[in-house]
């Protein structure tokens, strides 16, 4: 078993606090349960792991697929990067009246903290809001398997650093 790097896991949950955000910012159905720390969404990640490998190898029980969906909502895993996730998303934006945050970088930006936004400096803010920003575009091209092609390319060449407050350690530098 292949272990992903602390930086792959912490941007996981870096994902997670992005849309933590924007859903917290819509509020209403679209509100999120209270925000995960980061011990706390690692243990939930785990428990949905192991809940996939029993799945996989059949010795699941019953209620696993239930808990697995359960904890997939809560840690909004994939939010980003799958298509129907952010579709579904969207349209319940928009029926709540939309946010500017959907499309213009500089609002999109105001989801960062004061901090997070020093620690980037404005090309770091950029490319965060160009990452996620794009990653709002994957409800689009859901009929043209090419367009979703090039969208995950450029999601994929944007990736953002880590940067969210709640990773910090005292004083600590974060992994490269």
């Amino acid at each position: 078993m292949t272990r992903a790097p602390v930086s792959e896991l912490l941007l996981e949950y870096q994902h997670y606090l992005m849309a933590h955000r924007l859903r917290s910012l819509f509020g209403g159905p679209l509100m999120p349960p209270a925000r995960l720390t980061l011990p706390e969404y690692a243990s939930r990640r785990l428990t949905r792991q192991d809940l996939a490998r029993q799945m996989i190898t059949r010795a699941s029980p019953p209620e696993a697929m239930r808990q697995m969906d359960r904890l997939t909502d809560e840690l909004m895993f994939g939010f980003w990067h799958n298509p129907a996730e952010v579709t579904a998303f969207l349209r319940a934006a928009i029926r709540q009246g939309s946010h500017p945050a959907l499309g213009e970088p500089d609002e999109f930006a105001r989801l960062l903290s004061p901090a997070e936004r020093a620690r980037l400096g404005p090309d770091g803010v950029d490319r965060v809001c160009r990452h996620y920003l794009t990653c709002l575009h994957l409800a689009a091209p859901g009929v043209d398997p090419h367009a979703l092609e090039h969208l995950f390319q450029r999601i994929d060449a944007n990736t953002p650093p880590l940067f969210a407050d709640e990773l910090t350690f005292g004083t600590q530098e974060l992994p490269a």
